[in-house]
């Protein structure tokens, strides 16, 4: 270890050394001993430069039990973003990770008789198999256990021992809830009782977890220094945590609860981490140690002078869970200002998944596993559900019927059957519609139903001049994916029944080349419509969207986001993928419940592809047998009789 830490102090850099930064970052005035702000360093956010990436990153998930539902949540939430980031044309990374020392992970793998590493090595590779289950892009799989981010962390507690009027040592007295991590005043505590035991004890009114009184020496980071360094940066900046309720919460802590941050555990009570440069008889704290990742993963501290922000960092979006939102919104900007180092530009806070309206929890077994949805429902039916039904303003409730019905109603009613009117017909081809809306000959139609006339206007506004690309955008800016992906399935619901209003298939079939030109132009703004909600899809249903733009024959240089509007492209119409010839073929094929399964087992088909119900098979079994027995009566031999 003293041999990665010296290691790490010989690639300081200059700039870093000083601990001066110009140009409206953070500066230290050492006259004063503390940090100043300059108040021009929030009034805007810089622009990034060019060699940038747009970087956003979810929390590093803690490994001392299996991943949950909510990991799955925070992952492709923020996997969404670098999809959307991908599709305006810009350059993205995404990060996610384990949190793997600490308290928690140590109790844990001794209840296991591993020993931590091993521990860590098992469970971090559940978390790499969600992700990639879970149909994540993530550019870098980041484990507090790699050798990069041992040295970034003590090259980074180096920095900030040479403040001694922000780092001390002392010893401390205080209530410590291992499940949390963290120590918590008297003012934050209350009495609980254990519902199985009876056992009355203190815990966290704000998590529940039990607490134990600890008197111990550590190091601490004078936090209550940067009281109002951090209050300015609310103040200048009121959206920097979203949604809005959440940056008040912040802001109420800042002002009321605010105390010094202790920053080292000693190491007869905590062994499993990364112990503090020079005096090993203490470990990091392991909030300190986890939240350094994220520059970790953006190449710090090895960064080139004049190309700090090539490895992405200032982060643009940093997703968390509401639950760490102290550590993330008080605790790093803080340690970050000691450093020189820019800030994040938006910390998005989501809410939890319930189940029964229970918060989730392993040791009540109240849990969803996400890996065995995902093999049971798909990868892109499980992303659609929780982009639809996430919560960033209240807690989500996970409720298999929800799911299916939502699935039912915008995926395979919607979205599925609108591909299938368009797509499966032997009354037209699509390549044709797609040519004759291109083309200048056309010869115009009349149209004297008040009905299709109204349904063409809503349909042409919605695509046009008002597009449903602009209406995405703005919520994506917003960071509101919620609504972004609702808008855009709410509109394949709405050209159905604009479809189904006009009924084009009874058009064509009338003989009358002017009902024929009416139908091929409703069927053209339903491709439209389809291939602009496929190209918007992408961040979301990766997968289902590159299906269905396969099926329409979109290019694949014409899926990017400046396709996303009316009369963008003319070359589609050539499937490179069947549509299919029913539902179960289909681009979202029906899904079954527990009761629809066993419907669907007494359903067989016959070597001609016909459905038997099990009703038919007992029928006709019956009947064999009553044939059988019949013919046993005539050939059988009878015994003589005396």
């Amino acid at each position: 270890m003293e041999v990665l830490k010296a290691a790490s102090i010989r690639r300081l850099p200059r700039w870093q050394s000083s601990l001066v930064r110009t140009k409206g970052w953070w500066a230290c005035h050492p006259s004063r001993g503390q940090y100043a702000l300059a108040s021009r360093r929030f009034t805007s956010q810089p622009s990034s430069p060019p060699d940038k990436p747009y970087y956003v990153t979810t929390p590093i998930f803690y490994v001392n039990a299996a991943p949950h539902i909510g990991h799955m949540y925070s992952m492709v939430l923020a996997d969404v973003f670098k999809r959307w980031q991908i599709l305006k044309g810009n350059r993205a990374i995404m990060i996610t990770g384990t949190d793997e020392h600490g308290s928690k992970v140590q109790q844990a793998a001794a209840a296991q008789e591993m020993n931590p590493k091993q521990f860590c090595d098992q469970t971090a590779e559940q978390f790499k198999e969600l992700a990639y289950a879970s149909g994540v892009d993530y550019d870098r799989f980041i484990r507090t256990t790699d050798q990069d981010h041992i040295q970034a962390v003590e090259h980074f507690w180096h920095l900030l021992s040479q403040r001694p009027d922000l780092f001390y040592q002392s010893t401390h007295k205080g209530y410590y809830s291992v499940s949390d991590e963290c120590f918590y005043p008297e003012s934050q505590l209350e009495r609980r009782q254990d519902p199985f035991t009876g056992e009355v004890f203190l815990a966290s009114a704000e998590t529940g977890s039990k607490v134990e009184w600890v008197e111990e020496k550590n190091y601490f980071f004078r936090l209550t220094a940067l009281k109002e360094d951090l209050r300015e940066l609310y103040r200048a900046n009121p959206d920097l945590v979203q949604p809005h309720a959440r940056q008040h919460e912040v802001i109420a802590w800042i002002e009321n609860q605010l105390t010094d941050l202790c920053i080292s555990r000693p190491v007869n009570r905590l062994t499993w981490g990364i112990r503090v440069p020079n005096d090993p008889s203490q470990t990091i704290y392991v909030w300190v140690d986890a939240l350094i990742n994220y520059l970790t993963a953006a190449g710090f501290p090895n960064w080139a002078p004049g190309r700090e922000h090539a490895g992405g960092w200032p982060a643009d979006l940093q997703i968390i869970g509401k639950d760490i939102m102290r550590f993330h919104c008080i605790y790093w900007p803080a340690l970050l200002m000691v450093m020189g180092l820019p800030l994040p530009k938006k910390i998005l806070v989501h809410e939890h998944w319930t189940l029964n309206r229970q918060k989730m929890s392993k040791s009540t077994g109240n849990v969803v596993n996400p890996l065995y949805a995902i093999s049971n429902y798909g990868t892109d039916a499980m992303r659609f559900y929780l982009m639809f039904e996430g919560g960033l303003e209240k807690d989500a409730d996970y409720s298999n019927d929800v799911f299916f019905a939502k699935y039912k109603k915008f995926l395979q009613n919607g979205m599925g059957n609108l591909l299938g009117r368009v797509g499966r017909s032997k009354l037209w081809k699509l390549r044709d519609i797609v040519t004759r809306a291109g083309s200048k000959d056309e010869p115009p139609v009349t149209i004297d139903n008040d009905k299709i006339i109204e349904a063409f206007q809503r349909d042409q506004q919605m695509l046009g001049g008002h597009g449903l690309r602009t209406t995405v955008t703005t919520l994506m800016e917003a960071r509101n994916p919620v609504d972004a992906i609702r808008a855009i399935l709410v509109y394949c619901s709405t050209v159905n029944v604009f479809l189904a209003k006009i009924e084009p298939w009874a058009l064509v079939k009338s003989g009358d080349p002017n009902d024929e030109g009416i139908a091929y132009q409703a069927l053209y703004y339903a491709a439209e419509g389809l291939r602009i909600c496929g190209i918007l899809l992408q961040p979301f249903l990766p997968t289902k969207s590159a299906q269905l733009l396969d099926r329409l024959g979109v290019a694949k240089d014409k899926r990017t986001l400046e396709y996303a509007e009316l009369y963008a492209d003319y070359t589609y119409g050539e499937p490179f993928m069947e549509v299919g010839p029913d539902s179960q073929d289909g681009l979202f094929p029906p899904l079954y419940s527990n009761q629809d399964f066993i419907f669907k087992k007494n359903i067989r088909q016959d070597k001609h592809g016909n459905k038997i119900s099990l009703q038919d098979d007992l029928k006709e079994a019956i009947e064999k047998l009553e044939e059988a027995e019949a013919e046993s009566e005539l050939t059988e031999e009878k015994p003589v009789r005396e």
